[in-house]
């Protein structure tokens, strides 16, 4: 199935956007207060700070995010990483409450349009849910645009030389050698450069791309 016969399944790029935050939050809220400091995929994040990365938008506007960048002396690395230190620290009510703020559900990232906000709010959700454990299953045609995104063309600089990723759930691999095998949320990590916790991935090239 191509992309946009992927994305027209899931009814509305936008609309999925939407439901994936909202989906979170609700996740998030019912999970008790234990699972904000729980570390997340994000080396060095907990929950909490990478839900604070994730909703961004919803309390920097233009200016306010020109005036974070200037500070962080145009290094966006460094303004991602102070933000989510600062604004991790904010009460979970608030938090959720930007996860649930249609101005999020609206903001697309620079140059990356409506894919780049689905593969945002995608990869960063499951580096909460796979990393915590929580139980939540991104949808199928969801999950299948979000690979069929980020496949490919080495947006995140992650070695795949050599290995045949294989989705257990749904119909998709790509690449050709060693065998690594998993969920397609699983694998859609390994294709942003998150290393998965350990019997997440299976196949004899899983431990390259697994956690000790």
């Amino acid at each position: 199935m191509s992309l946009s016969a992927q994305l027209r399944a899931d009814t509305d790029l936008a609309a999925a956007v939407a439901d994936e935050y909202r989906a979170l939050a609700d996740l998030l809220d019912a999970s008790g207060a234990a699972v904000w400091d729980a570390p997340s995929l994000c080396e060095g994040w907990r929950t909490r700070e990478v839900v604070a990365h994730m909703t961004m938008p919803a309390r920097y506007e233009g200016p306010a995010f020109m005036a974070e960048l200037e500070a962080a002396g145009g290094d966006f690395t460094v303004l991602s990483n102070t933000v989510a230190a600062r604004d991790g620290a904010l009460p979970a009510a608030t938090l959720l409450g930007d996860l649930r703020s249609e101005a999020l559900h609206g903001w697309q990232p620079p140059g990356g349009g409506l894919e780049g906000a689905l593969t945002h709010c995608v990869i960063h959700g499951l580096d909460i849910t796979e990393a915590v454990p929580l139980e939540r299953q991104v949808p199928t045609a969801r999950i299948a645009a979000v690979l069929g995104i980020v496949a490919g063309p080495d947006l995140f600089g992650v070695d795949l030389e050599g290995v045949e990723l294989q989705a257990d759930d749904l119909d998709w691999s790509f690449g050709a050698g060693a065998t690594v095998t998993g969920p397609a949320q699983a694998l859609a990590l390994v294709v942003c450069g998150r290393r998965l916790p350990p019997g997440r991935l299976g196949g004899e090239g899983a431990a390259r791309y697994s956690r000790a």
